[in-house]
């Protein structure tokens, strides 16, 4: 696993620590003399840009490091278990067995002892438990669904229910907000918030500063795998000593619109059209949607997780078939199914997924990858593709030797950006990203909303589709079409629903957030 390095049982004040930690891989190193010291009943955030080793410190507390990876200084963590929520859920969710299975696989373990006939509704007591715990609504009946029939926060509520399953003394939490709506958020920080009152140390790897600053007791701010500047939240936010801190904590603002803001753009042509749209998994409706246009321009689609707004975008997609109704493009219906398109219709509209990691091949490098989309969807010559991928990634700030690294090699935030650019080497009409600045830190979010504004000037008729929770992306639109329990409750121009919403959603997922620790304890009502 490593050289020279040391990972021992601590029960010391039953406190994890990390000391001199410092992982190599090839030469490069990714974590360079990192310390933390993770105390019970505390919050210790670490925040930085995608790559900086926030990941590879947090997993170091679970002994996992990357392949290859030469690792020395040491690590001490306590006699009890180490819970650890990663970044993308679905890498630790079975998708041959419901989500029921897992948890209940580890509450067996858990009541072995009692007689045979207690076992049963014992473990179903303890699993229910786990799901109130992690403020997961309909927690019984989403048991019974697979991964994929599942929102990207449902499957990061349903691991966060795992962990505390467990009965972890240390909660290592990857980018747990990531892809949440607003107010699920605030129950996930809530949650955390409880876990930390009942004597577990959580370790929170983040961008989601609107959380860091309201839960954590210390901050760590990491760059190019160094700890540059650390102190409480208040501290770093009101003087930062470090230029990268400063500019972490810069308000992300998006790109200037065309128009400004609270001036209606005149009427446009519909690129992508929705016509009593009911789709289903397997026999149950899941979303309705009776009617929806997305213009030219910026659209985004808001709304709590397990909504439907990514049903929604893969029936768009051709990636959901199960549904009645109609998509058109241009005014022309679209096959349901990604099979049944023409090349034209598959490079007419483009999907970047919310998990970028499962959507590339392990073994290939990114930029073959990438450039493979110029090659089947435009004809390009192999030698043209891989130079048009290669413009397209410095673009978005990926270049040099990490382009030709296999996806393992790249942090999540590093490979949303290069989901992105294969599917702009197809030229796209319709552009659908689902949730893709989410794992972003400030600064890349920003440089990425700014490239996305970019297009938008470039191509009067590209219709960009964002799929978001979050106020600042979502800034970026002109419409906006708000879901809520599967039903389309409301839709129209931007400036419009955010001064005069007519739904309770609408005002509560685009007003400001307020601190997770001065909201009353139980889950947000949910209309």
């Amino acid at each position: 696993m490593g050289e020279a390095h040391a990972v021992t049982a601590n029960t010391e004040n039953e406190t994890a620590r990390i000391q001199d930690l410092r992982v190599e891989v090839g030469g490069r190193a990714l974590v360079d003399g990192v310390s933390l010291r993770l105390a019970p009943g505390r919050i210790t955030a670490l925040i930085g840009a995608s790559g900086s080793g926030k990941t590879t410190t947090g997993r170091a507390l679970l002994h996992e490091y990357p392949p290859g990876a030469t690792v020395t200084g040491e690590v001490r963590v306590p006699d009890a278990l180490v819970g650890y929520v990663p970044q993308d859920p679905a890498t630790v969710l079975n998708p041959a067995r419901p989500v029921a299975a897992l948890l209940q696989d580890i509450a067996r373990t858990q009541v072995r002892h009692l007689p045979r006939r207690a076992r049963r509704p014992a473990v179903r007591e303890r699993v229910l438990r786990a799901l109130a715990r992690a403020r997961i609504p309909d927690g019984d009946t989403l048991l019974h669904r697979y991964p994929h029939q599942l929102s990207g926060g449902q499957q990061q509520r349903m691991v966060l229910a795992q962990a505390l399953l467990t009965g972890a003394g240390t909660l290592v939490a990857d980018e747990p907000t990531t892809g949440q709506d607003a107010l699920t958020k605030q129950q996930i920080a809530r949650q955390l918030a409880a876990v930390a009152r009942q004597g577990i140390a959580v370790l929170l790897l983040s961008h989601d500063l609107e959380v860091v600053r309201s839960l954590a007791d210390e901050v760590h701010v990491l760059c190019a795998g160094r700890i540059v500047e650390s102190g409480p939240p208040e501290q770093l936010w009101r003087s930062p000593r470090h230029s990268w801190t400063r500019a972490l904590l810069t308000r992300t603002e998006p790109a200037e619109p065309a128009e400004p803001a609270g001036i209606a753009a005149p009427p446009r042509d519909t690129v992508l059209q929705v016509r009593g749209l009911t789709a289903r998994h397997g026999t149950s409706p899941v979303l309705h949607v009776p009617e929806l246009r997305l213009p030219p321009g910026c659209s985004a689609v808001m709304g709590r997780s397990g909504s439907g707004k990514t049903t929604l975008a893969r029936c768009l997609a051709g990636l959901h078939r199960t549904y009645d109704g109609q998509v058109l493009l241009d005014g022309a219906v679209l096959p349901r199914s990604l099979r049944d398109r023409t090349r034209e219709q598959l490079a007419a509209v483009q999907y970047v997924f919310q998990d970028a990691r499962a959507a590339f091949d392990a073994h290939r490098p990114v930029l073959d990858q990438v450039a493979r989309s110029a090659i089947r969807l435009r004809h390009r010559p192999r030698p043209q593709a891989t130079a048009d991928a290669e413009r397209t990634l410095r673009s978005l700030g990926l270049a040099g030797d990490l382009v030709r690294r296999t996806p393992a090699e790249l942090s999540g935030g590093e490979l949303q950006r290069a989901a992105l650019a294969r599917a702009l080497l197809a030229r796209p009409r319709v552009l659908i990203c689902d949730e893709i600045t989410s794992g972003l830190d400030t600064v890349t979010r920003r440089s990425l909303l700014t490239h996305l504004d970019g297009l938008l000037r470039a191509d009067p008729d590209l219709s960009l589709v964002l799929i978001t929770h979050g106020r600042d992306t979502a800034a970026l639109a002109t419409d906006l079409a708000v879901l809520d329990a599967g039903r389309l409750v409301e839709q129209g121009p931007a400036d419009r629903l955010r001064t005069a919403p007519r739904h309770a959603l609408t005002a509560a997922l685009l007003q400001t957030a307020p601190d997770p620790r001065s909201l009353p304890d139980g889950p947000v009502p949910h209309r």
